[in-house]
């Protein structure tokens, strides 16, 4: 919904006090976006996934018995964690799998119109027709 020319004025004026008091502050709050910060996990993500297949590589070609194992579940579960984490964070940045906005129906209404037509035809049996 669009501001009004008033609202707009005012918000202006505020933005410019907030600038003229802290600059520093304003100009932290003015630069941050959430998506930078869903891109930055997603970065993170990526990067724990590589280390995840180290890790299960690592494992794989070492043989020191039960820690090679060890290593490599580990591995395993780091890349599993990373995937989820990354597309955890992609989805809020993207707004996929968001539930849109539906209007919910009065469940009154319905009732009492399956209620009105098992009692009209009652009355139809009842009357003989």
């Amino acid at each position: 919904m669009p501001l009004s020319e008033h609202e707009q004025r005012l918000l202006d004026q505020i933005e410019r006090a907030l600038y003229t008091e802290d600059p520093k502050f304003a100009h932290a709050v003015r630069s941050t976006d959430p998506q930078v910060h869903y891109k930055r996990r997603i970065v993170k993500a990526v990067l724990g996934f590589v280390l995840g297949v180290c890790a299960l590589m690592t494992g794989l070609v070492m043989n020191a018995g039960s820690v090679t194992v060890a290593i490599s579940v580990a591995g395993f579960l780091l890349m599993v964690a990373c995937c989820v984490w990354a597309l955890s964070s992609w989805k809020r940045m993207t707004g996929v799998g968001a539930e849109p906005e539906t209007p919910k129906r009065a469940s009154r209404p319905a009732r009492a119109g399956f209620m009105n037509r098992l009692e009209e035809r009652w009355r139809r049996r009842s009357d003989g027709e």
